[in-house]
Order: C-alpha cells, then sequence, then structure tokens
C-alpha cells in the first residue's frame, strides 16, 4: 500500500468510526466487477458503515473511494484538505466542523483558527464540481464566500451554523454568483449584519431555491424581492425568515408557497392591516404539507390561534423565540397531537410542562432554555415538578435538554424509570455546585439511576453537586455513551479516572471549572486515540502534564491556550485530539502544540 493510502485510511479513522483489524482475506480477488461493487457502496449512506466497508480489502477499499461522493469531517485539525482530496476523488458534498464545542460559551480565544479558506483553496483544483458545503464553528470570511461563490460553477448548497468572520456582502456573493443555489441556511452565526441588501442580489432567472433561511438576521430585508423569490421558487420547502418579517408579509409569503414543509415565521405581535385575523388562519390552514414552525417572535394570544389549523401535522415545534405562558401552551399543544419535537422557553412554567405530558404522547426530544439565566429568582422558569410531568406523558422521550434551578434525586430516578430509552440526557442546573434542594445531598443518585437504567445514552451533561460517585457510576454502566459534558463537578483526579477507565466508546470528553489535574490526565494514555477530542479548562492540570502527555501519545495534538497574565506553569484551557495531519499550521502566537 502506497504512503497516500495508508494516510487516507487514516483519514476514516479519524472522522468517521474506531476501525477493527482489516480482513486476513484483504488481498483476495473481488468477485464483482468494479462498476457493479461501485453501484452498491453508493446505496451506503452512513459514512462509518462505508469507512468499515472501505477496510475489508483493496478492491473495496477503491470501490469506496471513488463512489464516495459525501465527507463529513468532525474536526478540521484531524485530517489536512490535501488528505481528504487524495482519499475521496469524486466528493461533491463536505460537512466540516471547526472550534471546541466550548467555544459557544466563550471559552475558546477569538483568532482560535478555524479557517475555511485553506479547504477552499485545495477544493477549487481537487473538487471543482463541488455542490455542498456545510461548515459549523468554522471562521469564515466575506472573501472565502466570494471565492466560494465563483470558483464552483455547479455549486447548489450552502450551510453555516455557529461560524464568524464574515458579514452580509458574503451572503450577497453567494446570491450574486450561484445560479443554480438550492439552498442558503444561516444558522447563529457571529455575522456582521450590514442590511438586507443581500437578498435582492439573487438573478431573477433564480427558481431553484429549496431551503431559505436567514432567521437568525436582524436588518430588514426587501420584502418585495423576497415575495417575488419566493413565488419563483415552486419547489421552496424550507422557510424561516427574521423577526422583521410582518404578518401581513407572513401571509403574503405563504399564499405563494403553501408547498412549505418548514416554516420560521417573523413577529407574531404586529397589528394585521390588510385584512382580519381569519384570513391568516385559513392561510395556514391551506399549508397542507407543513411539519415544522418555528420563529414566532413575541406572540401573543391574540395571534396564535392563527396557527391552530396547522398545528395537527407538526411534528417539530420550536418555540425557543416565543415567551409563552402556560395557558398559552395548553391550548396550542391541545391542537398539537403529532409532536416529535418540542423546544420551549422555561416561561410556560411546570403548568405548562403538565400540558406537554398530556397532549404530546408521542413526544421524543425536549429541549428547555432559560428566558433569562442570569435571574436568579427561584420561583421563576421550571422544576423537577414539570420534567417528571413530561416523563410520565411522554414514555418515547429519547432527547432532553433541561435548563432549571433546582432538581432532586428522586425525581431525576423516575424519570430515568419513566423513560428508559434516553440517548441523550443533558441536565443544566443552573446555579454551579447545587445539591439536591430537597435532602442536600450531591446530585450523584440523580445521573447514577440514569446511566443504570439508560443503557442506550449516548450523549450526557452532567451539573449540580456532583462527587467522584456519579463518574464512578457512569464509568461502569455507560456502556454506550460517546459524548460527556462536566462543569463544576467532581472532588478529586479519581473521578475523570473512573470515566476514562470505562465507558468503551467514549468520543468527546468536554471538561470545565473540575479539580482534576495531571494524573487524571495521564489516565487516558490508552484512550485518547480511539476518541475524537478532549477540552479541559479552568482545572489543575499543567504545562508538565501536558508535555507528559505529547511526548507519550506522538499522534495526538496537544495545545494549551495561554490566557494574558496566566501562570506559566499552569495548562488553562487544554484542547486534545488525534490528527493524521500533524501538528496545525494556522496556530495564534497563544496556542502552544507540544
Amino acid at each position: 500500500m502506497d504512503p497516500n493510502q495508508k494516510r487516507a485510511k487514516a483519514v476514516d479513522r479519524v472522522d468517521s468510526v474506531d476501525t477493527g483489524a482489516a480482513s486476513s482475506e484483504s488481498t483476495r480477488m473481488c468477485p464483482f466487477p468494479d462498476e457493479v461493487l461501485e453501484r452498491v457502496l453508493s446505496l451506503i449512506g452512513s459514512h462509518k458503515d462505508r469507512s468499515s466497508v472501505s477496510l475489508v480489502c483493496k478492491d473495496w477499499y477503491n470501490a469506496e473511494r471513488w463512489s464516495r461522493r459525501h465527507v463529513f469531517i468532525g474536526n478540521c485539525y484531524s485530517v489536512s484538505p490535501e488528505i481528504v482530496a487524495a482519499r475521496f476523488p469524486r466528493i461533491r458534498s463536505v460537512t466540516l466542523k471547526g472550534k471546541p464545542r466550548f467555544s459557544d460559551f466563550n471559552l475558546v480565544p477569538e483568532d482560535w483558527g478555524a479557517d475555511v479558506h485553506p479547504w477552499l483553496s485545495v477544493f477549487s483544483t481537487a473538487y471543482p464540481f463541488l455542490e455542498e458545503l456545510r461548515l459549523k464553528r468554522m471562521a469564515v470570511s466575506d472573501e472565502s464566500l466570494e471565492f466560494l461563490a465563483t470558483n464552483f460553477q455547479g455549486f447548489k448548497a450552502l450551510s453555516l451554523l455557529s461560524c464568524d468572520g464574515f458579514s452580509t456582502d458574503g451572503l450577497k456573493a453567494i446570491a450574486t454568483n450561484c445560479k443554480n443555489l438550492t439552498e442558503l441556511d444561516v444558522q447563529e452565526n457571529g455575522i456582521d449584519d450590514l442590511g438586507g441588501h443581500w437578498l435582492s442580489c439573487f438573478p431573477e432567472s433564480l427558481s431553484s431555491l429549496e431551503i431559505l433561511n436567514f432567521a437568525s438576521l436582524n436588518s430588514e430585508v426587501s420584502f418585495d424581492a423576497l415575495e417575488k423569490l419566493v413565488s419563483r421558487c415552486k419547489s421552496l420547502r424550507v422557510l424561516k425568515v427574521n423577526r422583521n418579517v410582518s404578518l401581513d408579509q407572513l401571509q403574503k409569503l405563504l399564499l405563494q408557497a403553501p408547498q412549505l414543509m418548514e416554516l420560521g415565521t417573523g413577529t407574531f405581535m404586529q397589528e394585521l392591516v390588510s385584512g382580519p385575523v381569519t384570513e391568516l388562519k385559513n392561510t395556514f390552514s391551506n399549508c397542507k404539507h407543513l411539519v415544522t414552525l418555528s420563529g414566532l417572535w413575541d406572540a401573543t394570544p391574540l395571534y396564535l390561534p392563527v396557527i391552530y389549523p396547522a398545528c395537527a401535522r407538526l411534528t417539530f415545534l420550536n418555540l425557543s423565540y416565543a415567551t409563552l405562558r402556560s395557558i398559552e401552551l395548553a391550548n396550542l399543544l391541545t391542537h398539537s397531537k403529532s409532536l416529535r419535537r418540542l423546544w420551549l422557553l422555561d416561561t410556560v412554567g411546570d403548568k405548562g410542562l403538565e400540558a406537554v405530558g398530556s397532549c404530546c404522547p408521542l413526544l421524543e426530544e425536549l429541549r428547555v432554555f432559560p428566558a433569562d439565566p442570569f435571574d436568579q429568582e427561584i420561583f421563576l422558569g421550571v422544576t423537577e415538578s414539570g420534567f417528571v410531568s413530561v416523563s410520565r406523558g411522554c414514555p418515547k422521550l429519547r432527547y432532553v435538554l433541561y435548563f432549571c434551578r433546582q432538581m432532586t434525586n428522586a425525581a431525576v430516578a423516575t424519570i430515568a424509570q419513566n423513560c428508559p430509552d434516553f440517548t441523550h440526557f443533558r441536565l443544566c442546573i443552573m446555579n454551579p455546585g447545587q445539591p439536591d434542594y430537597l435532602t442536600k445531598e450531591p446530585m450523584d443518585e440523580a445521573f447514577g439511576a440514569i446511566v443504570k437504567t439508560c443503557t442506550k445514552l449516548q450523549r450526557l451533561a452532567v451539573s449540580g453537586l456532583l462527587t467522584d460517585r456519579t463518574f464512578e457510576y457512569i464509568g461502569k454502566y455507560a456502556k454506550n455513551l460517546e459524548t460527556l459534558s462536566v462543569a463544576f463537578a467532581g472532588s478529586s483526579d479519581l473521578g475523570m479516572e473512573y470515566v476514562l477507565g470505562g465507558c468503551p466508546k467514549l468520543r468527546k470528553l468536554e471538561i470545565r471549572d473540575c479539580p482534576f489535574g495531571n494524573a487524571a490526565l495521564l489516565s487516558g494514555l490508552t484512550k485518547y486515540e480511539s476518541m475524537r477530542s478532549l477540552w479541559m479548562s479552568a482545572c489543575n492540570v499543567t504545562m508538565n502534564g501536558c508535555r507528559e502527555l505529547a511526548k507519550e501519545k506522538p499522534r495526538l495534538n496537544v495545545e494549551v491556550m495561554k490566557d494574558e497574565g496566566s501562570d506559566d506553569s499552569q495548562a488553562h484551557k487544554v484542547y486534545v485530539y488525534r490528527t493524521v495531519a500533524g501538528p496545525r499550521r494556522d496556530a495564534p502566537p497563544f496556542v502552544l502544540t507540544l
């Protein structure tokens, strides 16, 4: 096997799946013609399955190499674009992730890296036929977006999630130059919003859009341009506008696009001026294909009923921008019996969550966000009572993200018994170090109940007052856990050691403000090469501990981010990840690669 092929095999190990040994018959001649094998492999959609297939034998490796059209890269520094291009010559779709997830909480310094431009430079030569690019937590400049728009003639789909560094001028370049665009999805980005003029730059001949999402932008766009664009694009199935779009304007858009499957509305409090509420209600009634609804900014009881006719078909209702009270939510949910996913603000209170338990028997995912995370009034928001009510009425619940200010061990144990099929359990008790508020005991038994009962658990976020016993439970029972997030928890190094000594499928470990030190860090020497990444910040790790890890595991990148004025002997922020590309070449001065 040539060196490029060896490196390319490692790409899949880095970004797709933990691989086992190749078949002992890997040199045996494949009985299928190449064309047949490539056709069969093209029907496999999972990147993990495709990576496993590529290890069967050389013929399958080559067939998978030539038939692959999409590549997923979970860490942009785990591999270089040159290695990816050498491994997969016919890629048309790329998903690329950059900064660690804790960058969402401002824990990763600005200018840390994850610049998309080096990737685009390589792709412009290797993949001039690239059609789709999906970026998450990448640094994206206006120049990069213009480069993308002008160097890939058949480009069709762009998704930017939690990216930064660009402005609406970059979107203008995409709108102007991508003549066959089917998707423009801009979500939760650190974007410099210079105005809504970019939306007027789509050519009048463009009619291919299927997905348009600019809900997170603030500027007012030209409604005339938006209405014309929506009317031209007969295949549009996803439209999410920002809060500047009024109810009157929303009605006009829906009349042009009754085929929509996903809708993000604008504000829901402006008065209707062109017709009565019943007309808008009838318009929603004609949206026969609508299954996802979001937006609803500033929703009021006066206008909320207009969406009732569309609610029966909804499977996903995102109310994370709507400050609803319990009675308003209850009235809405009586019309929404088919929901599988529901996002809420905690303004609905426990009474609102009781309505969820009563009205949503098919619910599989629930997220409850704080309307004001800095408000310390404990009587506001949701408690353990609302969570238990949901668990009783929603036995199919698989995914939960729950922000609250109080919880008990008994409540979480009850929730686990009621919903044993959790795959994602993220409980955020917003006051760090909060014990069971009734018994004043640590919350160890709560998370012990989760990992013991919910054997399918893949992602876990813990919070509250936790000792090492929690992590002992996790290491012993969480056999399918892939991602663990920890903050303000643990008693000693033993906690982290329990996790790294157990959890055979662990891929991502995120830790902040915990008492774990060098012994804990080095206890994972046999583990880290099978994981995607480790993040530790505000722990008790030193530079010497990080150097020892880097010395023992040279195939890992061990990065230390130095804060201005911090103790030179301490490693305040540590990011460890496996890579086949070696130390990155664009590290800023405050990032030390050991």
